[in-house]
């Protein structure tokens, strides 16, 4: 299991801090939640703050963007060069257009589905895919209770993958612990996202390897 812990979770008034502790903590990733206080009612972080966490992270940055106008803010933080770009289906109208516009800057493009969001709208997309993010909690806030429905859908999702010969990846967000990373695991999950459970633990390596299952 490859771990991405969230930022939104860390402590802002030191956050080049709290990056480099969770890179040497043994993360995987660095998730980075964009909110435009319009998709969601939360407003976060920029592409200036952005660049800095990069600066500050010897590992991949994940930014799942929640957003409207994706095309605008996937133009916005391209220059950063993340691993991933993921945005929400929900809120795009021409979704392959835009997975082409992420990959055109060498980007891994990623669709992110909330929790009331089948998999199977997102099917025909697969195979143009390099992860799609599972919301486990309804986007915009972290520190949030785990959706339990998540693990029948993830188990879903994996056989469209599977089916349709698909590299894609599947990524949780939400609530993941040490109480639901076996479940998730088992469901075929690759990479969770966790943010509250390891910047609220007193040793961040320890909460990042027990959900290294």
């Amino acid at each position: 299991m490859l771990v991405a812990p969230s930022i939104l979770s860390a402590n802002f008034g030191c956050l080049d801090l709290e990056v480099k502790a969770i890179c040497e903590a043994g993360c995987d990733l660095v998730h980075v939640d964009v909110m435009d206080g319009h998709f969601v009612p939360n407003l976060t972080i920029g592409p200036v703050v952005v660049k800095s966490v990069k600066k500050a992270s010897t590992k991949p940055l994940d930014i799942h963007l929640m957003v409207e106008n994706n095309p605008f803010f996937v133009d916005l933080f391209a220059s950063i060069k993340p691993k991933y770009i993921s945005f929400h289906i929900e809120e795009e109208k021409h979704p392959h257009r835009l997975i082409q516009k992420i990959k055109s800057y060498d980007i891994n493009a990623a669709i992110v589905l909330n929790p009331h969001t089948p998999p199977e709208s997102i099917e025909y997309l697969l195979n143009d895919l390099d992860m799609v993010l599972l919301m486990s909690v309804n986007p915009g806030f972290g520190g949030q209770k785990f959706i339990p429905s998540v693990i029948e859908k993830s188990k879903r999702l994996k056989e469209m993958i599977l089916k349709n010969n698909s590299k894609c990846l599947i990524e949780v967000d939400g609530g993941v612990n040490d109480k639901n990373i076996h479940l998730l695991k088992d469901a075929g999950v690759d990479i969770v996202v966790a943010g509250s459970y390891i910047y609220k633990s007193s040793d961040y390596k320890k909460a990042i390897d027990s959900l290294k299952v």
